[in-house]
């Protein structure tokens, strides 16, 4: 099952750091990131959405690469290429892959101008060491799925204070 975290930050620069730092860790097995966005609101208040793969981009790619096959079966393979590149980019342009674009505006709406916010679906994770990994970075956690306990832990690591753990009861 997949966890999501959002979390706010000072800057975009810190959010990035932060998320960069969760994608090392994914290469180290800690973790598996099902997507990790950077919102970022402008003064003006716009939300612009840094997303980890630019589908638009693939699309076109990938849409290039077959217009140009077909395009060799009928021996047009540049017009095929041009036309499998702009259906490629119009597709990947209108796919939303990961969380959700119009929830992550919506959450982004809540914090102040000049800040950012980071996404993080988690699908599986290694929590001691991320936690360890995570210690200091700042930040303020504004949703999660988490449970209580693994929200508050997470909140002391951003914080680099000891969580709280509840005795258990008798």
């Amino acid at each position: 099952m997949s966890e999501l975290v959002v979390i706010a930050f000072p800057s975009e620069a810190k959010a990035e750091e932060v998320r960069q730092k969760l994608l090392s860790m994914q290469k180290e097995y800690l973790l598996e990131l099902g997507d990790a966005v950077v919102a970022v609101k402008d003064a003006n208040g716009h939300i612009k959405l840094h997303q980890m793969i630019n589908t638009t981009t693939a699309g076109a790619v990938g849409g290039a690469f077959w217009g140009s096959l077909i395009g060799l079966i009928f021996l047009m393979p540049l017009a095929g290429a041009a036309l499998g590149a702009a259906s490629g980019a119009l597709g990947g342009a209108l796919t939303d892959v990961g969380i959700n674009d119009k929830f992550m505006k919506d959450t982004a709406a809540a914090i102040p101008p000049g800040t950012a916010a980071l996404f993080v679906l988690l699908r599986k994770v290694t929590a001691d060491k991320v936690l360890a990994g995570l210690k200091g970075e700042g930040g303020t956690v504004l949703k999660t799925s988490l449970d209580h306990t693994q929200e508050a832990a997470l909140q002391a690591a951003l914080a680099n204070v000891q969580a709280a753990i509840p005795a258990p009861s008798s």
